[in-house]
């Protein structure tokens, strides 16, 4: 429930305002492990730079930070299953973990926008391994299997996305982000 908070109130507004500049719509965040607080949350700003991934810029600005927490304090949250740019900075940056709301095929197919899929195709020859020396991958659908509240709670951020998707998509040929 805490983790749908984060991104209901913290990443969602962010990017709403990210979309109306033309970015895409991933969102990411940092919370302690021991009681959940909200180290930052960032979202998507390719416009200013096409690394700038949700998770990227979310790195970014964690390292930008006085005093941080060592990351294996930390959960990192993600909109968007990470693609291969932002699962090597996730290990580079030494987390143990992520948990991700949409999957690569619902960036495909519910949201249009089908490249971390086909990178991981034809750069890696398929997927990866959710569970590894490095990090362990959890998706917040099979945290929330059984839960009916939290099951509903998925379906209503599934909507604000899809609304958040409608106006990027719209939008999106008027930005130069190389892979729209």
């Amino acid at each position: 429930a805490r983790l749908l908070d984060v991104i209901e109130h913290d990443i969602v507004p962010l990017t709403r305002r990210r979309v109306a500049d033309g970015d895409k719509i991933f969102g990411a965040a940092l919370l302690r492990k021991d009681d959940l607080s909200l180290v930052l949350a960032e979202s998507n700003h390719e416009t200013a730079n096409p690394l700038w991934h949700g998770e990227m810029h979310c790195l970014k600005a964690f390292y930008e930070l006085d005093e941080r927490p060592p990351t294996t304090e930390l959960v990192f949250l993600s909109t968007h299953e990470p693609c291969s740019l932002c699962l090597s900075a996730i290990t580079w940056a030494g987390f143990d973990n992520f948990t991700y709301l949409f999957s690569h095929e619902d960036s495909r197919d519910s949201f249009a926008i089908p490249h971390d899929l086909r990178i991981l195709q034809e750069v890696f020859g398929g997927g990866y391994r959710r569970s590894n020396a490095y990090w362990t991958a959890t998706s917040l659908h099979d945290l929330a299997r059984g839960d009916a509240a939290l099951t509903a709670r998925i379906a209503a951020v599934t909507e604000t996305y899809a609304e958040l998707s409608a106006a990027y998509q719209a939008g999106k040929d008027a930005n130069d982000i190389p892979l729209p």
